[in-house]
């Protein structure tokens, strides 16, 4: 008969077994929480990868600066008016950034969706950086690189007054380079840019971009009076579309330097 103590006594085979069975449940449990966290990785990259992908569906460079985002629920504040069959708009697009900025931005397009014009309206918050170029903004609008140099290319007259004209540096006279234009208000903080590749020459170019202009109307002001009252003094001095209207062009040497708000 075996004494208590012999029955209590463990052996050193249990003991190892004991042992070897606690090992597998701490090798099993390290093994799930490796594979939990590497899911929880994998899940991780793709998603910043899909975000990373996100800005080249927008057709809109505008959409692709930080901070700007579609306002799909927003409704168009301008329009142009007298549209024939011809001029359609094929998009119209409202971004708005947390600073409290807003584009309205018309895009054209052509034969084989060939881009053939852009409006661009910004009210400029407290994003709107006074060291960035204006004409930065205007290369991307037409296409090129936020780095391509641009070069005046003279002024026009509109009901809102003079606006600048810009095309792309080193334009051999004669070619026929899309324009872009650009117009700042500092009352109210607003910019009113975009391109024109309408028209065979440049003075037909020139005219395309003031009949756009002039032809430009506010559909609503928000809260926002000034506005208001920019566009209702530019309807008093509003013009035809009349491309034979040379007296409106002012070039030469009187556009060599462009100087103040544009």
């Amino acid at each position: 008969m075996q004494s208590p103590e012999a029955r209590t006594a463990v052996s050193p085979t249990q003991i190892h077994l004991a042992l070897a069975a606690f090992a597998d449940e701490i090798v099993g449990t390290l093994a799930h929480l490796i594979a939990y966290v590497g899911a929880l990785v994998l899940f991780a990259i793709l998603a910043l990868a899909a975000l990373g992908q996100m800005p080249s569906l927008r057709d809109d460079g505008s959409a692709d600066q930080p901070g700007w985002s579609e306002a799909s629920r927003s409704h168009p504040a301008f329009a142009l008016s007298r549209l024939d069959s011809l001029e359609k708009t094929v998009s119209y697009t409202i971004l708005r950034h947390p600073g409290g900025g807003r584009r309205d931005v018309m895009r054209w397009a052509g034969e084989a969706n060939k881009p053939l014009a852009g409006l661009e309206i910004y009210r400029q918050g407290d994003e709107f950086d006074l060291s960035r170029p204006a004409t930065a903004d205007l290369a991307v609008q037409m296409g090129l690189g936020a780095a391509s140099p641009l070069e005046q290319a003279g002024l026009i007259d509109t009901k809102f007054g003079p606006v600048a004209l810009f095309r792309p540096t080193g334009t051999a006279e004669g070619m026929q380079a899309c324009l872009g234009y650009l117009k700042r208000s500092e009352e109210p903080a607003l910019q009113i840019s975009g391109f024109s590749c309408q028209g065979d020459t440049l003075p037909a170019r020139r005219a395309a971009i003031a009949c756009t202009l002039n032809r430009l109307t506010l559909l609503t002001s928000g809260n926002e009076p000034k506005l208001a009252e920019l566009f209702a003094h530019a309807e008093l001095k509003r013009r035809g579309c009349d491309a034979q209207a040379s007296s409106d062009w002012l070039l030469g040497a009187a556009n060599a330097q462009l100087r103040g708000a544009l």
